[in-house]
């Protein structure tokens, strides 16, 4: 399986997210957003090449999410939704090349109680980068290592010129790329930038006819879930065993879906990490000196057991989850950890990763973002339901592994309170 297959599914759920608020008598007006962004790329390591100014070009296609009978538009005012094409040189051409990048987004207001000005955009998408790291040509650029990567963006906005078919805004925010530890180094391109775009096009309002509508059409509801997935995902174990190998996974969880918006449940998971069990079989490095019993039972040391809380919020087809977990079993990280986190010359350990508290957080909390596609719209509460997903997998905040995944939900026990319109 190649890593490539999760940025694919990616572009698909971008294009899915601004075309499944699209139907035949859909009247609302289409804009196109040019955007040009400027600031400077953070420095990936020691020795990182040296940047100028990173200027990105960027133009978003979209539309507002007015769909009266989708939950998830309601609660969040009629977000836009949509999928952005950019550009980016991050100000050294030769050491650390240009970004191209397709990335889906969601827009919605926030400060709405003082000012309709600000806005916050939140992206997720893939990069092809044309420069990588390489240990002979390029070996202080320790930012990312693969041509295609992901790519996130998180931006405020605030209008500072309107007219009825043109909006001049002014943005802040922060854009990170990485390959999700699929090949090492793998430090991440992080940016902080401000940008100057125009929306052109006639964007849909929301009138007050709008907002009564709204209120008619929210509805509270509750219903339990129990959900089942399989992952297939891959990693490296450290720049030295920097060779690519599977991490199967295996998921149960069961919770409440809040509104059929807003899902929150907590569950089970099993992994199993080819890269471990390899390492143990053929006796790698700090085997015989630290862990010879591993031997005995490579498959048992090479897994993982862990419980998670998750949160997800839906969109109809499309889901955007969140995991924070325990890692109740995972003995091989020691050896993960110190061989990944070590220094070393011409192919030998010089020094290892020290087993400090930074290693115990690391080995104990492990999160995960994920984007999902359902089969059919989870806004219609299907009793069942099937899903794909793409995600990043992390110790802590540190990624572990990239995954792509097939699941279940069976949803039960629905129960909806009618609106009430007040006066």
């Amino acid at each position: 399986m190649k890593h490539k297959g999760y940025y694919l599914l990616i572009f698909f759920i971008g294009i899915k997210v601004h075309s499944q608020i699209s139907n035949s008598t859909d009247k609302r007006p289409f804009f196109v957003v040019p955007e040009i962004l400027i600031g400077k790329t953070g420095e990936a390591n020691t020795g990182f090449p040296e940047t100028k100014l990173q200027k990105s070009f960027f133009v978003s296609f979209g539309r507002r999410s007015r769909m009266i009978d989708q939950q998830w538009a309601i609660l969040l005012g009629y977000p836009k939704t949509g999928v952005s094409l950019g550009v980016t040189d991050f100000g050294n051409t030769e050491k650390l090349g240009m970004a191209y990048t397709v990335m889906p987004f969601i827009e919605v207001g926030i400060f709405r109680k003082y000012s309709s000005r600000w806005n916050l955009n939140i992206g997720m998408g893939s990069s092809y980068i044309d420069k990588q790291f390489h240990p002979d040509t390029n070996p202080f650029n320790q930012a990312v290592t693969t041509k295609i990567n992901w790519a996130f963006r998180s931006f405020v906005y605030y209008d500072i010129f309107r007219k009825e078919a043109l909006n001049w805004r002014l943005g802040v925010g922060y854009t990170h790329y990485s390959n999700g530890h699929t090949r090492l180094p793998n430090q991440g391109l992080n940016s902080f930038l401000v940008s100057l775009s125009s929306s052109i096009g006639k964007e849909d309002k929301i009138s007050d006819k709008d907002r009564i509508i709204q209120k008619e059409k929210r509805i509270r509801s509750s219903e339990t879930y129990f959900s089942g997935r399989i992952g297939i995902g891959q990693n490296v174990l450290s720049r030295i065993y920097n060779d690519k190998k599977e991490v199967y996974s295996i998921a149960l969880s069961a919770g409440k879906i809040i509104n059929r918006t807003f899902k929150f449940g907590a569950g089970f998971y099993y992994r199993f990490y080819e890269q471990y069990y390899d390492h143990i079989n053929e006796n790698g490095p700090l085997i015989s000196e630290q862990v010879p019993n591993f031997r005995d039972n490579p498959y048992r040391y090479a897994t993982n057991l862990g419980f998670f809380a998750s949160t997800e919020f839906l969109m109809g087809h499309v889901g955007v989850e969140i995991d924070l977990g325990i890692n109740i079993y995972k003995p091989f990280y020691k050896i993960d950890w110190q061989l990944s986190q070590g220094y070393f010359f011409k192919g030998e350990y010089t020094r290892l990763g020290e087993l400090d508290s930074y290693y115990q957080i690391k080995r104990t909390i492990s999160s995960k973002l994920e984007i999902k596609y359902y089969l059919f719209n989870t806004n219609k509460s299907p009793k069942n339901n099937i899903y794909i997903g793409a995600s990043i997998n992390a110790n802590l905040g540190q990624a572990d592994f990239s995954d792509l995944s097939l699941g279940y939900v069976y949803r039960f026990n629905f129960k909806e309170r009618k609106h009430t319109r007040s006066n």
